[in-house]
């Protein structure tokens, strides 16, 4: 039987990649969204696809007992998610879970795409028996907090979303998905903790522009130049963009400006940054933004 650890070293091996070293960014301007900076969409990974080959013939022509295909299934299942590839990913976690059904980490990834596909009873389950399994699980408590947010739980959400943030209240995303989900319960008390959150967020973080932006204390302009400092290539720029164009998208939400949030959703989604919260969510907002045109009459 093979060296299950040695085939797992191998094809992790195989999946990092490279970047340009060089950015290029073009501006346009129009009468809504000025200033845009446009990275070119990132590829499929070369080294993903080998390792995606390296793993299909592994489950196909190796022995292997039920803890190593189920280990197998999970890493071309993340594999899978890491390209875009959501429905053979799925299909990857759930075979995992069959082989295995104590794997957290399957369960998490079940949730997300449950999450992305509006089937909020199964996402919830699935989160829940992460958590059920590893109570300590960081990223469950963000994941089932985003998925009750957009399941119209915002009650709920809020509670999960602050568990998350507590835990590290120096990372602005946790910040910002606190205050998305307080803001759907109560807008006044939400800004007022947005504010008390920003005095424990750092200033050389870019992110911590996002938190700026949403409190009024610098403009999209400002923004996006932030986004620009210590840039060292295409990958890190269109991983910021992905991140800084989703949360415009949410700000001009608020404001109800939609046909500008939808430009920034579809803005985040063009990086090609498949695994960011910000890229998975950036979708679902534009199918709710469709589901909302079709049921309001003055939209048709």
């Amino acid at each position: 039987m093979m060296n299950i650890s040695r085939v797992l070293l191998l094809a992790a091996l195989a999946i990092g990649g490279t970047a340009c070293s060089s950015i290029d960014t073009a501006r346009t301007r129009d009468g809504q969204m000025g200033n845009l900076i446009l990275v070119e969409p990132m590829p499929a990974n070369m080294r993903s696809q080998m390792a995606l080959a390296r793993y299909n013939q592994i489950l196909g022509q190796v022995e292997l007992d039920d803890s190593q295909r189920a280990d197998l299934l999970y890493q071309r299942g993340m594999l899978y998610d890491s390209v875009g590839l959501g429905g053979l990913a799925q299909y990857d976690f759930s075979m995992a879970l069959k082989l295995r059904p104590d794997m957290a980490e399957a369960y998490n990834f079940m949730g997300i795409h449950h999450t992305q596909n509006m089937d909020f009873i199964q996402a919830y389950e699935a989160f829940d028996a992460t958590l059920d399994i590893n109570p300590e699980h960081d990223f469950a408590f963000l994941n089932r907090g985003i998925a009750l947010y957009y399941g119209g739980r915002p009650e709920l959400a809020v509670s999960d979303l602050n568990r998350f943030y507590h835990r590290d209240e120096s990372d602005p995303y946790r910040a910002l998905w606190f205050y998305l989900a307080e803001s759907a319960v109560d807008p006044g008390k939400a800004l007022q903790t947005l504010r008390e959150s920003r005095n424990k967020l750092k200033d050389d973080n870019w992110a911590t522009a996002l938190v700026d932006l949403y409190l009024g204390d610098v403009s999209e302009g400002q923004l996006l130049s932030v986004l620009l400092v210590n840039v060292r290539s295409q990958q890190e720029l269109a991983n910021r963009l992905c991140e800084a164009y989703f949360y415009l998208g949410k700000y001009h939400m608020a404001q109800g400006n939609k046909a500008v949030a939808s430009n920034y959703f579809k803005l985040s989604l063009s990086t090609n940054v498949y695994e960011f919260v910000e890229h998975r969510y950036a979708r679902l907002e534009l199918d709710l933004l469709r589901e909302k045109a079709l049921e309001d009459p003055q939209a048709r």
